[in-house]
């Protein structure tokens, strides 16, 4: 029998101001082998979000490279420390926030994977396939973690 990977799935339904939006919350993750349950717990978002194909991958494997990035990179694998993960999804939009406990960083200190001198390199890719996938990104570092919040505006899809 298969072993199930999702974490508890929050869900909550609220109204401000006269519009409805719905809150996902996932249990945290602390290894990279629990990178998987990234994909279950968005599979879980779009039973109510219903995206398009091309929207949900842009999702998910957006999310998926910010919480690999904030246990590999942010958390440096430390089982004592967790990423998390909150989707709020509203009538225009989509918007993905994962929140880490390392020591945070400088988003301009990463080097630009596209120079001729990157190209080669394993590693440095997942801001800039952050970016170029989401339609806003926005990165919060602090001395107590970093949050990188993403937006999908839902309006350009209609």
């Amino acid at each position: 029998m298969a072993k199930k990977r999702i974490s508890k799935v929050v869900k909550r339904i609220e109204s401000v101001n006269g519009h409805r939006r719905t809150m996902f919350e996932m249990v945290c993750i602390r290894t990279p082998n629990e990178i998987g349950k990234v994909e279950d717990f968005f599979k879980e978002v779009n039973k109510v979000a219903r995206l398009d194909d091309g929207t949900f991958y842009r999702l998910f494997v957006s999310a998926t490279e910010a919480v690999n990035n904030a246990v590999v990179h942010g958390n440096k694998s430390d089982l004592h420390k967790k990423a998390c993960v909150v989707c709020l999804l509203n009538a225009d939009s989509v918007v993905v926030t994962v929140t880490d406990q390392g020591n945070g960083f400088d988003p301009a200190s990463i080097p630009n994977p596209i120079d001729e001198q990157n190209l080669l390199k394993e590693s440095g890719r997942g801001i800039f396939l952050i970016r170029s996938m989401m339609d806003r990104v926005e990165i919060r570092p602090s001395a107590n973690g970093t949050t990188v919040e993403m937006m999908i505006n839902l309006k350009r899809l209609r």
